[in-house]
């Protein structure tokens, strides 16, 4: 019996790999941002870098450390994160029919290397299970690219952090990132919706000390989410198959 082909020589890992390489240039960005902010925040290099190891998710670092600088209570920040972070429950959701016949291990691996883009492009590239081999290796080059260019770049910036200028404006160049990333999410009448509310609710609440005003946008845009959800019609099979289409 012959060995299966490595994941990196399918045909599948170069076209996530690909993929994944014209917004590496974002990802890139994004990690020096966060590099550059948890050196500023006067963590250490070695602990910086395990956290992006660990971690890998900017957006609840980013979210996090401000948090962490402040002081703020320990549940605060794990409430943060969590709350940030609540969206990976739905993309597990939608890559448990793709996924669930693999081994626990393997489930781990994908489950740490995803990412907002590797979801949005692999839900793009497959709108239906099918081969799991190929959706496994389309995964392992989308996450070669984009976990290089962050932990690359966030390390870069754990470096650099005193000799970047902040008129370079890494932070709002990380913003743009994270920002156009968000807007492939909004793909519906209800993501717009949820995405205008949880905006509104950021603003309301920005009086809220230690940026609580974040949670409570997530836990409107989710409610909101949920209420649509809940009362609006169901899709016929013909519709889904289109929308997948």
């Amino acid at each position: 019996m012959t060995s299966p082909t490595p994941l990196w020589r399918h045909p599948e890992f170069a076209v996530g790999a690909r993929e994944t390489r014209d917004v590496a240039l974002g990802i890139g960005a994004w990690g020096l941002v966060a590099g550059v902010a948890m050196s500023k925040a006067g963590l250490g290099a070695a602990f910086a870098v395990a956290m992006s190891l660990f971690v890998f998710a900017g957006s609840a670092q980013l979210a996090a450390l401000p948090l962490m600088v402040q002081g703020a209570p320990l549940w605060v920040v794990w409430a943060t994160a969590f709350c940030v972070n609540l969206r990976f429950i739905i993309f597990s959701a939608g890559w448990r029919p793709y996924f669930q016949s693999l081994s626990r291990p393997k489930r781990l691996f994908v489950t740490y290397f995803t990412v907002d883009f590797t979801y949005i492009a692999f839900m793009r590239r497959f709108p239906r299970p099918g081969d799991v081999r190929a959706q496994l290796a389309y995964v392992a080059g989308n996450a070669a690219v984009s976990w290089i260019a962050w932990q690359a770049m966030t390390v870069l910036g754990v470096v650099l952090a005193d000799v970047i200028p902040a008129r370079w404006g890494l932070g709002f160049a990380g913003s743009l990132a994270l920002l156009g990333i968000t807007a492939t999410l909004l793909v519906d009448r209800a993501t717009w919706i949820a995405a205008a509310v949880a905006a509104c609710a950021a603003f309301a609440a920005f009086a809220l000390p230690f940026h609580l005003n974040i949670v409570v946008a997530i836990a409107a845009a989710m409610a909101v989410g949920v209420l649509i959800d809940h009362v609006a019609p169901p899709r016929t099979a013909a519709a889904a198959r289109d929308e997948a289409a």
